[in-house]
Formats: C-alpha cells, sequence, structure tokens
C-alpha cells in the first residue's frame, strides 16, 4: 500500500473520529438540562423583575434558595396552599415541569438570574 493510500485513509479515519465526537457534544448538549447549560428556560428571566438579588425587599430574594426551596414554594402558590398577592396567579401557568426546570436553573445560576431584567 503506498504511503498516499495510507495518509488518506488515517485522514478519513480522523474525519469520522471528529464527527463523532461532534454528535456526541451535541447529543450531550442538547440532553442536559438547561440549568447545566446556563440557558435561562421560560419564565424564568422574569424573577428579576420582582425578587432583588439582596434580601431585605419587599418581596423575598431568591438568594441563597435551593431548587427544591423553590419549586415547593412554586407548588404551594399555584395550588393556593400558600398565600399570595401575584405569585399564585404566576405559579398557575407552569407545569410541575416548568416550575422544576425553572427552579433549577434559578438555584445553579443565582447570579445571572437575579440581575435585574431591562424593560
Amino acid at each position: 500500500m503506498s504511503e498516499a493510500v495510507k495518509h488518506r485513509r488515517a485522514a478519513l479515519r480522523a474525519r469520522r473520529a471528529a464527527r463523532g465526537g461532534l454528535a456526541l457534544f451535541a447529543a450531550l448538549w442538547v440532553a442536559a438540562p438547561p440549568a447545566a447549560r446556563g440557558a435561562p428556560p421560560a419564565g424564568a428571566a422574569a424573577c428579576s423583575g420582582c425578587h432583588a438579588p439582596v434580601p431585605g425587599g419587599a418581596i423575598p430574594s431568591l438568594q441563597g434558595l435551593s431548587a427544591t426551596d423553590i419549586e415547593t414554594a412554586m407548588t404551594a402558590f399555584r395550588s393556593g396552599e400558600r398565600e399570595a398577592t401575584v405569585m399564585d396567579r404566576i405559579a398557575k401557568g407552569f407545569s410541575d415541569e416548568d416550575i422544576r426546570t425553572i427552579a433549577e436553573w434559578l438555584a445553579a445560576n443565582r447570579e445571572q438570574a437575579l440581575r435585574p431584567t431591562q424593560p
């Protein structure tokens, strides 16, 4: 076998391996939950409109809350178990999966999540 043929075969194997690696990366990226990717799920970015990044405001901060704490509160607001002026109506617009995804993202991305949104 000539050196040129060996070189072409090696180059072909390298391209196939690179494509396989790229496909694996793409599959993992798509499969990763939004919290792991840093992309805010629908509805999560709006939280900073009311929830200040530091405690002490009229509306409680989400800073330091775990995903479980946020999910529990949102579920209680949605069911009416927890009293609210606005959060009960907001929470009713989200499914269990939406709430879980938002809670995970907020807990994982505290700095980004609590920056005030631009009007």
